[in-house]
């Protein structure tokens, strides 16, 4: 069946139907306007034929600001919200679908994220079966230890202090309880991959830092920490052939320096030969 529109040239009314029952249409200026700028085209085209001339605009339009130009074509257009209001379930929401009353579905058993297969089971427990291992999963390089140096100096070092003997800043203030020195012989025989459990897990009152600290910088910290028991419990004979024992105490250009400022080391003669080089 075939819709048509009709035009009462004299009021300028308009019906929407089929044959002589045309229902009248939702009318307001801009339609009004709108049909007999219809009306008036179409009389302009007969009588010229289509597309032959183009014919001069009615005064209304010829003062129609840009804003009223929009405002025209936004009423003019249609308007549906379908897309805005369809059935959704906020967040976390109550639904009735399903028998536990949770829209969140749990992921299928067995899924795994992008990213989290974790196929490496020693690198991200530090674990050989249920024991600690004693090995690092990578190689330790100069890289390595000063990457753990500045990460166990931001997340250990105000309990455990920058020596790693249980004197930091946090126990120093009253802190229920003083973490052990690393350099204790119960953590000197400790494997690493203890330390590296301890921190993803945590232990006693000490907190998990797996959120804080990705895996590969807790065993970062790892090896940084070993160094530090190295470090502190060394003997003459772990020093390597030809290096000076004690080593010598470094000079300082000018003043060594004060809380705000760090201390310049004043560089040696052979040193600074090679820095021209």
């Amino acid at each position: 069946m075939q819709h048509f529109r009709q035009i009462d040239r004299a009021s300028g009314n308009t019906g929407v139907g089929t044959g002589a029952f045309a229902r009248p249409v939702e009318q307001s200026s801009t339609a009004v306007s709108f049909a007999k700028l219809l009306a008036w085209w179409r009389l302009r085209s007969r009588s010229r034929g289509p597309f032959l001339r183009v014919p001069s605009c009615p005064l209304w339009l010829k003062n129609l600001t840009p804003a009223g130009l929009l405002i025209v074509i936004a009423l003019t257009s249609a308007c549906r919200i379908d897309m805005h209001v369809q059935p959704r379930q906020n967040p976390l929401s109550y639904s009735d679908f399903y028998a536990d009353h949770r829209s969140a579905r749990p992921p299928v058993e067995g899924t795994v994220a992008r990213g989290q297969l974790h196929e490496d089971t020693y690198f991200y427990t530090g674990k050989i079966g249920d024991n600690p291992g004693n090995v690092m999963p990578f190689a330790v390089t100069k890289e390595v230890l000063e990457r753990g140096q500045e990460r166990y100096n931001i997340y250990c070092a105000p309990c455990h202090s920058r020596l790693g003997d249980g004197n930091g800043f946090v126990p120093s203030r009253g802190f229920a309880r003083k973490p052990p020195s690393f350099h204790i012989v119960r953590l000197q025989k400790a494997p690493l991959g203890y330390f590296f459990d301890v921190m993803s897990n945590g232990f006693g009152i000490m907190p998990d830092y797996a959120s804080q600290i990705p895996p590969r910088d807790r065993w970062n910290i790892v090896a940084y920490i070993r160094a530090l028991q190295l470090s502190q419990n060394a003997t003459k004979a772990d020093v390597p052939t030809g290096q000076a024992f004690p080593s010598e105490p470094p000079q300082f250009r000018g003043q060594p320096g004060s809380g705000a400022t760090l201390p310049v080391i004043e560089t040696d003669a052979a040193s600074k030969a090679e820095e021209k080089k």
